[in-house]
């Protein structure tokens, strides 16, 4: 399909060792990669990718992936340098001059990103809530309900301190830095009602 273009395919592998061979032997203009790659299919091809790009920041590197994983998609992006970087559904190389075009941009040093994934990333931010840990979540839930920090040690069978080490992780993701005019448990748990 690519060769129809106009555009030479200096290399085709099957899993992300080879993946990282083929680059290192044939330095081309564009990497191609698929997300879940052999052995394991998990992220393999992902995590090659974020490695060449950490070897060679200015190497473009386009991923393709099956459905929406917020988790590689953040990661890709912020792996070295944004530029010449493009993370597509396969569902939208189904339309081949498209696919096409977003390749020659990822060569081109720009960055590509399927519009839906773009709609899951942005939505991520909106949510604070989404960065703290399923622990932060449950101190931040027993303090909406009015709970000092005893009553919540008290509740969860932890000691006071390990209260307050929650507290301050939870407010540090919600940006809620000490402020003389607020008052950061209140804002953390009007944050919660929001999100809930």
């Amino acid at each position: 399909m690519l060769r129809r273009f106009g555009h030479d395919v200096v290399a085709a592998v099957g899993d992300a060792p080879a993946l990282m061979t083929a680059v290192a032997g044939t330095k081309p203009d564009v990497v191609v990669t698929d997300v879940r790659m052999p052995p394991g299919f998990s992220d393999e091809g992902l995590q090659a990718a974020i490695t060449l790009r950490a070897t060679d920041p200015d190497l473009p590197v386009l991923v393709l992936s099956q459905y929406v994983e917020q988790t590689y998609a953040a990661e890709l992006l912020d792996s070295g340098r944004s530029a010449g970087v493009g993370y597509l559904l396969k569902d939208r190389i189904g339309e081949v001059e498209e696919f096409v075009e977003a390749l020659e941009r990822v060569a081109a040093g720009r960055t590509v990103v399927d519009p839906d994934v773009v709609r899951q990333l942005l939505g991520r931010r909106h949510d604070p809530l989404r960065r703290l840990t399923p622990r932060e979540r449950e101190v931040l839930g027993l303090m909406a309900e009015g709970r000092s920090n005893t009553a919540i040690a008290r509740t969860l069978v932890v000691t006071e301190a390990a209260v307050a080490k929650h507290i301050g992780s939870l407010l540090a993701k919600l940006d809620l830095p000490p402020d003389a005019d607020d008052h950061r448990r209140v804002r953390a748990v009007l944050a919660y009602l929001r999100a809930g």
